[in-house]
């Protein structure tokens, strides 16, 4: 498993909380600096009042950048406590629209089958199997015109997610060993 330096806080880059840090839990991988940067740039004509997931939130930095630059609303899911109680807090001072739900992201979507999504964001643990899983079942859920953003460890077969979900790899990139994905529809 790839290993990654600690950071005790993110920046929010872009958008109404540009410069806004954002306390990082232990054992939490924030998505780096640059890869986010890259992904924002890719979701500008998407996010205005886009509604946006985060299955697997973490530091909350994808979904409250997606906020900051203009999204309507957010739905954070993170099953670590501390991580989850921070996502709380950083709602609250940014006085984000922002619906943290703390529990297993893959119990939740199961269970979420109402809503749908503009903008989802898939960053699960590295080496584990919950990226594979999740895809098919957010896939379901996005709009007509969403996209996924996918963040993986080298391993994972993107090639193999697009024959799984009907998705299509629009745009990649990586940074060091974070390799990372926006999927959608094709579009006619």
């Amino acid at each position: 498993m790839p290993k990654f330096a600690k950071a005790s806080r993110v920046r929010i880059i872009g958008g109404n909380w540009k410069g806004r840090k954002l306390r990082v839990a232990a054992g939490v991988r924030p998505t780096p600096d640059r890869l986010r940067e890259t992904v924002f740039n890719w979701l500008a004509p998407q996010l205005p009042g886009a509604r946006v997931l985060d299955l697997f939130a973490g530091t909350g930095a994808l979904a409250f950048e997606a906020l900051s630059r203009g999204a309507e609303t957010a739905t954070l899911v993170e099953i670590d406590r501390a991580a989850a109680r921070l996502l709380e807090q950083h709602r609250d001072v940014l006085q984000a629209a922002a619906t943290i739900v703390r529990g297993d992201a893959l119990r939740w979507l199961a269970s979420a089958t109402e809503q749908r999504w503009d903008v989802a964001f898939l960053d699960p643990p590295f080496g584990t199997e919950l990226l594979a899983r999740a895809l098919p079942r957010v896939a379901q859920r996005l709009t007509a015109a969403g996209v996924v953003y996918a963040e993986a460890d080298a391993s994972f077969d993107f090639a193999e997610a697009e024959r799984r979900t009907g998705l299509s790899v629009i745009r990649a990139s990586s940074a060091g060993e974070v390799r990372c994905a926006l999927l959608a529809f094709a579009r006619e």
